[in-house]
């Protein structure tokens, strides 16, 4: 119907997407009075009670989720089979540690059939750096042995100039600005989770490191932290720290607390994307 287009205009697909739109939300939309409001309030209520769901329910919801390959077996053996559905699974790392670079593998892997019944599906590649290169998928293709054409239409590219991690760059001139961002950042962070659970997909950021931003501030104790700082953390459900080894071997540690000698995995960067490294 025409009011459903409007719907879907507006980005409420699911039932779950009226639940977490808020009624003036949806009030806004043309053609919604206020008791409509209620009434489509009430009817997604009773069709998703939110809150408690039984382990069962909660047990079938993980049977979905499907891992994808890194391109690299010890890298995926690390998180457990590969980056994870339902899940934000961020890399942070200087320049030139593989951030770029997986995220390009992934690309082309998260479109070859997997296993967990994973049949390969399409990516959004939202690019705030301008680090995104077609070219590059094109030689990764070449190394799975698929058509270049298919691989690059199964890549849905958005060109983000205003970085939201840009955002913690410019000069501070206050805490509560910081504070502000931080809070907007979360919000994203969190759309992104719910958008995870709720179409089981598997959401990917990275993380450039740098020096802190006001050394004289208390905003971080360590110089070399991830820029989006402490939110980051609490969204990302798997953070992965990314660091250079020998040549084109990059070394990829589970991140979690800093006092726990987490797993590491050693991986390397080939013309083909992020592979095993050989020793």
């Amino acid at each position: 119907s025409n009011r459903h287009r409007e719907h879907l205009s507006v980005g409420i697909c699911t039932v779950k997407g009226i639940q977490m739109t808020t009624r003036k939300a949806l009030c806004n939309i043309k053609g919604l009075s206020e008791a409509k409001v209620e009434k489509i309030k009430e009817a997604a209520g009773k069709m998703l009670n939110v809150g408690f769901q039984t382990a069962f329910e909660y047990s079938a919801k993980r049977k979905e989720v499907f891992h994808i390959t890194t391109g690299s077996q010890e890298f995926d053996k690390l998180l457990g089979g590969g980056i994870e559905s339902m899940a934000i699974t961020e890399a942070f790392g200087e320049f030139r540690t593989g951030k770029t670079q997986l995220s390009h593998t992934l690309c082309v892997t998260s479109q070859l059939p997997g296993e967990d019944g994973y049949s390969g599906g399409k990516v959004i590649f939202i690019d705030t750096e301008n680090t995104f290169r077609p070219d590059r998928l094109r030689d990764i293709a070449d190394r799975f042995n698929v058509d270049h054409d298919a691989v690059l239409d199964n890549v849905l590219y958005a060109r983000i100039i205003d970085s939201i991690m840009a955002l913690f760059r410019v000069d501070f001139s206050g805490r509560g600005e910081l504070a502000e961002r931080q809070q907007k950042l979360a919000q994203m962070l969190s759309r992104l989770q719910k958008i995870s659970e709720e179409y089981n997909v598997a959401v990917f950021v990275t993380n450039q490191m740098t020096a802190d931003p006001g050394a004289g501030m208390t905003f971080q104790a360590d110089p070399k932290k991830p820029i989006g700082g402490h939110i980051l953390a609490h969204a990302s459900t798997t953070r992965i720290s990314l660091r250079k080894g020998r040549g084109e071997m990059r070394i990829a540690k589970i991140f979690d607390s800093p006092d726990m000698p987490e797993n590491e995995a050693t991986f390397a960067i080939s013309a083909g994307g992020v592979t095993d490294a050989k020793e």
